[in-house]
């Protein structure tokens, strides 16, 4: 009876098989043909993006070409090959002029550019600050220094993309205030660096800008997520960088770059005016911080940055100065040291590094001491990842609706969109073979309600109490540990977003860490990888070893710590480490 009512309401053709056949045809097609606008609408979005920054590389080339011709018997090698600390002192005394030098770097960038793809921006205004500079009758701290940006910190009259179409046509009506303080201590900020998609990957490609190359190898990743930094300043193209960290992505490309890398403690260095997909994320502490050539061009950077100008633009941030006599101190140090954390075996590079620098350190004068950090296993998967997915990474995947995902990040991608349901099963499923992988995408899932949130926001602060707890019984003054590396083959970093276990831990800690070259990778340490087994056996470590193959002759470096609020400590001791590696040795 209800059937014959509905057909007796309903168009009789509905019940004509061919009718309906139709209609079905017709739904499917118009879904497809909305994907297929939708996608295109995309590639328009991208390809008008390209097209932009191809607009201003050649503005930038033709900037150059006119400062070189105003110019002309500047000798642009030399003036490449000075460190930072010279180049501000020659800049200061007047044997260089700001116009000089920023031209031989506008000129050696797009050479850089050209080789390894890391340029995403010309930043028109700097030819506008270098006559504000003129004058300006105090020379700022970075008189005259032209200074990279990552992609996503907001500089007016420019895009901030973070990869991503969503982010694409938002032209910035104001810097950052760490661009208004750099540009108030003299510096001049000259192009803005690629990124990964999102920034939450550690290698350096988008489906806008495509893919950065290291520059000491083609075949290997520059890191990320201030990828672009790295390759530019590592091909010689800047002087200094300002990149971001939340996982590693400061300390990863210099890692992978061979360059020094500070990340701060949180709030040392104002973040406003920088876009995130993890905006309100607070378990876990991303930053700003410098990148360079060398230590001492950090240092410069970090003093030049923690004035008064950052502190009234930004009420937030601690008015501490930059202490310059912990920085210059010659104090004998107690350092903790640990040759790998438990939770992924270190590449033999890595682990010869801290021995290495181990044993630099205690013939100046140091005194070591064996260091475990407590529950890592823990920290790795309740406490970063769990906190940084609080959501079970709803906010990331949203970032994604009118975007396409780029390749490189498909793997991590096609984990954090699984329903909580299909983690958790997969999480019972793989726990008798897979242990390392099921917590992780236990992790994946969240923290299911608020309780659950304050609980995780606690769970930290216990674990920063016990940690220093630790460091206190010890009397430590810093930690020496390995930093991952070397630079990874193409393609791997997304696949192994828990290797960021070495950096992240500080992440969660919210301790101040750097990155300092030491060492670069042997014959022998490429032997020696062949035995790579690693700590769980299972797919990650498979993948760690495949990751840092082939890499003879690269970069590798250690991880530098100190506790919260001593950037200037932890800068001496890798003023120390830097030092000492290079063969020239401090009094102690």
């Amino acid at each position: 009876m209800t059937q014959e009512r509905l057909w007796q309401v309903l168009d009789p053709s509905w019940a004509d098989p061919r009718a309906l056949s139709a209609l079905l045809c017709s739904s499917a097609a118009a879904v497809v043909l909305l994907k297929w606008l939708g996608r295109r609408q995309v590639q328009q979005k991208m390809d008008e993006a390209r097209r932009s920054r191809d607009l201003a590389l050649e503005k930038m080339e033709k900037a150059a070409r006119r400062l070189k011709q105003e110019n002309s018997g500047t000798q642009t090698s030399h003036i490449l090959s000075l460190t930072m600390v010279e180049l501000v002192e020659k800049l200061k005394a007047g044997s260089l002029s700001p116009e000089s030098v920023l031209y031989s770097y506008m000129d050696k960038a797009l050479e850089v550019n050209r080789e390894v793809n890391c340029v995403t921006d010309f930043i028109h205004g700097c030819e506008g600050q270098l006559q504000k500079l003129k004058k300006q009758k105090e020379k700022g701290l970075l008189y005259g220094i032209p200074i990279s940006i990552k992609d996503h910190i907001n500089c007016k009259g420019h895009i901030s993309s973070g990869g991503m179409v969503k982010f694409l046509g938002q032209v910035k009506e104001e810097d950052s205030v760490i661009v208004q303080v750099l540009k108030h201590q003299g510096a001049i900020p000259f192009v803005k660096t690629n990124i990964p998609q999102t920034m939450i990957n550690y290698d350096c490609s988008n489906l806008i800008f495509g893919q950065t190359l290291n520059p000491l190898n083609h075949q290997k990743s520059p890191g990320g997520s201030s990828g672009g930094e790295g390759a530019l300043i590592a091909g010689g193209g800047s002087i200094l960088g300002i990149g971001s960290d939340v996982a590693g992505s400061i300390r990863l490309p210099s890692s992978f770059c061979g360059l020094c890398g500070l990340k701060p403690t949180g709030n040392r260095i104002s973040k406003q005016g920088v876009v995130s997909p993890l905006i309100g994320m607070q378990s876990v502490t991303g930053m700003l911080g410098p990148m360079a050539r060398d230590v001492d061009s950090l240092a410069l950077c970090m003093k030049a940055l923690l004035c008064q100008q950052m502190f009234q633009l930004d009420p937030t941030v601690p008015p501490i100065p930059f202490n310059e006599e912990v920085y210059t101190s010659s104090k004998p140090l107690r350092i903790g040291y640990y040759e790998g954390d438990g939770y992924f075996q270190p590449s033999p590079s890595m682990k010869r590094a801290v021995q290495h620098t181990r044993k630099l350190l205690q013939e100046a004068g140091h005194t070591l001491i064996p260091f475990a950090p407590p529950k890592i296993d823990y920290v790795v998967d309740e406490l970063f990842t769990r906190g940084i997915f609080a959501d079970g990474a709803t906010h990331l995947v949203d970032c994604f609706k009118g975007d396409i995902v780029d390749p490189n990040l498909k793997s991590q991608f096609n984990t954090y969109r699984l329903p909580a349901l299909v983690k958790r099963t997969l999480a019972i499923i793989l726990k008798p073979i897979y242990p390392r992988i099921a917590r992780d995408l236990s992790a994946l899932c969240g923290v299911g309600s608020a309780k659950n949130l304050w609980d995780q926001h606690g769970a930290v602060a216990a674990y920063r109490t016990e940690f220093i707890a630790k460091w206190r019984e010890l009397r430590l003054d810093v930690i020496l540990c390995p930093m991952l590396g070397p630079a990874f083959n193409h393609g791997y970093a997304g696949k192994l977003f828990a290797a960021t276990s070495y950096t992240n831990l500080y992440n969660v800690l919210n301790f101040p860490a750097g990155v300092v070259p030491v060492s670069t990778v042997t014959r022998a340490d490429e032997e020696e990888l062949k035995h790579y087994r690693g700590h769980y056996g299972d797919p990650w470590d498979k993948r760690l070893k495949e990751a840092v193959e082939g890499a003879v002759g690269l970069p590798v470096a250690v991880q530098c710590v100190a506790l919260p609020w001593q950037e200037e400590l932890c800068l001496r001791f890798m003023k120390e480490v830097e030092t000492l590696a290079h063969g020239t040795k401090r009094n102690v």
